[in-house]
């Protein structure tokens, strides 16, 4: 999909036959979900105690099975998918259409970006917690090697961090085959191991599980923390519907991942009933030693393509976020020219690569990671149901009775998991919880810095009418050429036109006003994307309109207002920029002094409007003031 000046660029599933978009789903989607065989069933083990019995080992595997269903199938595959923003899914674009497109709900607001902040701290455990979980597969394979488990993980993740900006376009396209590979792999153990167990299939019985709650305890409660670690991927499958759409997704998840993720966690339980040790990784107990060292291979791969595909996640989360206005700009690079989700932005990879390298290093292993993980994700998950409720209501327009009871349901399952994780808070559940704080806390402060600046440069505005008298009373001489002035104000005369005139003392005789708004949809149509009002002879105010899935290129836009009989001078353009130095409000009434402190600071370091609109380096005239907020 190459951009031309003027066209629409809007991702489109090509018509390719329907298998070869399952396979490319099956790389790009399900890598998190698809590994977490590696590490699932062994902690849920451990939380029941040393050497498990054969009814508890039925009930964890049934609550496992039982969770894929219900979160993965009926929450997201079949709830989630069918509400969309154009096309678009996941907890931001669901936020943006239910709190932004439709309302102004401050709550609803802050549940988003809090899920999605939520996101990140995910972000960071799981790069780090599946390579140790698929390298730790060298303990039951060379034992000698295992004390370069540790440093050959943190090679990996430097490895993986490093070559992103190169992007994925070429690699990418084997992540596809080589995950089938691992699903075929993980499936063909799983019957191995069941055909030394065929009894272990009891447990699709709901009734053991349920079973094994009621009778536990405290203890059975404490389950569901591991247990959550089996879906720690299926926001993935609702954040990435727009790169497929849902039916590539749900074939893909019905007719390959899911049978074999219950095959393979069967066949462990399969093994812990014929005595395989729950201590060390149960998932590698499933295969014969002399092919251990390739699947050791084949589930570091694995790994890295989950890891790899939790990356760019972040980074269209990244770019999602800023284009909403709740981030500052950053400096996002396309890496492909044919796939607007190959990016790259550098200060998010950076971040991810400092957090998860750490946090591999802190835990050292992955049973350790694993009280880390869940928590981040399972609070996203709690949030998402708070806003499906929403959707059923004003999207579906279902009943009170009927979207609560969907609703209540969901609530209770999630509230549950959510529950058990936080046992983990003080064992190193924290960790994603500061991180998400702390996004959250930027995403904010941001925001309201954003809102404090426009509302102030639009306090003291001068008529188009006024502003033009008094160039012509002033004899302020008239140079040929078009100016294009780029503001935030809806009305009058932009402060950097003026701010030009009087440091300047000259004025183009085309002027031409634009003010560039990111809508709460992630694609405006072409023909929608400009509006231009004739404001007076050779000044005219201009309005565009961007999805947050877009990328504002402000000269090609330029191209379209021939068609608004606007008679520019295209080829001898100079562009107009205000930039503001933050200071603080002595009057008392705007920010308080830390959040302005943070606000400019981050304003200071953000990337230049210029390069954020894509304009040329040599067009650009920058014209500063103090603002204070």
């Amino acid at each position: 999909m190459q951009a031309v000046p003027g066209e629409q660029v809007v991702p489109t599933v090509e018509r390719t036959g329907i298998g070869l978009l399952c396979v490319s789903a099956i790389g790009i989607v399900f890598g998190d979900i698809g590994t977490s065989p590696l590490y699932t069933l062994k902690t849920v083990l451990n939380l029941t105690g040393a050497n498990p019995s054969p009814d508890v080992v039925l009930g964890a595997l049934s609550l496992v099975i039982w969770t894929l269903i219900v979160v993965t199938t009926v929450k997201y595959v079949s709830i989630a998918m069918t509400i969309d923003n154009d096309g678009e899914g996941g907890i931001l674009a669901l936020m943006a259409l239910l709190a932004l497109k439709k309302h102004k709900r401050p709550l609803t607001v802050a549940f988003g970006l809090f899920g999605a902040a939520l996101l990140y701290g995910d972000g960071a455990i799981t790069p780090a917690i599946s390579v140790l979980s698929a390298l730790e597969g060298l303990d039951i394979a060379i034992p000698a090697l295992h004390a370069y488990i540790l440093p050959a993980a943190v090679g990996v993740l430097v490895v993986l961090f490093a070559i992103q900006p190169m992007g994925t376009s070429k690699i990418g396209k084997a992540f596809g085959p080589i995950m089938a590979v691992w699903f075929v792999s993980i499936a063909a153990l799983g019957l191995w191991g069941i055909a030394q167990h065929p009894a272990v299939l009891v447990s699709l019985n709901p009734l053991y599980g349920v079973r094994y709650l009621f009778t536990h305890g405290y203890a059975g409660f404490l389950v569901l923390g591991g247990v959550f670690l089996c879906v720690t991927g299926a926001e993935a499958l609702y954040a990435d519907m727009g790169h497929f759409g849902p039916r590539p997704i749900r074939i893909a998840w019905s007719a390959i991942v899911f049978p074999s993720l219950v095959l393979n966690y069967a066949g462990q339980a399969a093994v812990v009933l014929g005595g395989a040790p729950t201590g060390d990784n149960i998932f590698f107990r499933l295969c014969p030693p002399p092919i251990l060292v390739p699947l050791i291979v084949l589930a570091t791969l694995a790994t890295i393509i989950a890891s790899q595909s939790i990356i760019t996640g972040a980074y269209s989360m990244t770019r999602q976020a800023i284009q909403l206005g709740w981030l500052p700009r950053l400096a996002i690079k396309q890496t492909s020219a044919s796939g607007y989700g190959q990016i790259y932005v550098g200060a998010i990879n950076w971040a991810l690569a400092a957090v998860t390298i750490g946090l591999t290093l802190a835990f050292g292993r992955s049973d350790n990671l694993a009280a880390a993980y869940g928590i981040a994700v399972s609070l996203t998950m709690l949030m998402t149901s708070v806003l499906l409720y929403i959707a059923m209501r004003e999207i579906w327009h279902w009943s009170l009775l009927r979207s609560g009871l969907v609703a209540a349901a969901l609530l209770c399952v999630d509230a549950a998991f959510f529950a058990a994780n936080l046992v983990k808070v003080l064992d190193g559940g924290y960790v994603p919880l500061l991180l998400a704080a702390a996004v959250f806390a930027v995403m904010m402060i941001w925001h309201r810095g954003t809102v404090a600046v426009a509302r102030v440069a639009s306090e003291r505005l001068t008529t188009v009418a006024d502003f033009l008298a008094d160039v012509a009373a002033r004899h302020i001489p008239r140079v040929p050429g078009t100016a294009v002035f780029l503001t935030r104000t809806m009305r009058d005369t932009p402060p950097v036109m003026t701010w030009h005139v009087t440091h300047n003392r000259a004025l183009h005789e085309s002027l031409f006003v634009l003010t560039v708004i990111t809508e709460s949809v992630p694609w405006i149509r072409d023909a929608e994307r400009l509006s231009v009002t004739n404001l007076a002879p050779g000044f005219w105010r201009a309005t565009a309109r961007y999805g947050f899935m877009e990328r504002p290129d402000i000269p090609a836009l330029l191209s379209q207002t021939p068609a608004f009989d606007c008679k520019l001078h295209l080829n001898d353009v100079t562009y107009y920029v205000g930039h503001e130095t933050i200071v603080h409000r002595e009057d008392g009434k705007g920010l308080v002094g830390w959040e302005e402190a943070l606000y400019a600071a981050m304003a200071r370091n953000a990337v230049h409007v210029s390069d954020f609109f894509r304009l040329p380096n040599d067009g650009v005239v920058e014209i500063g003031r103090q603002i204070a907020i």
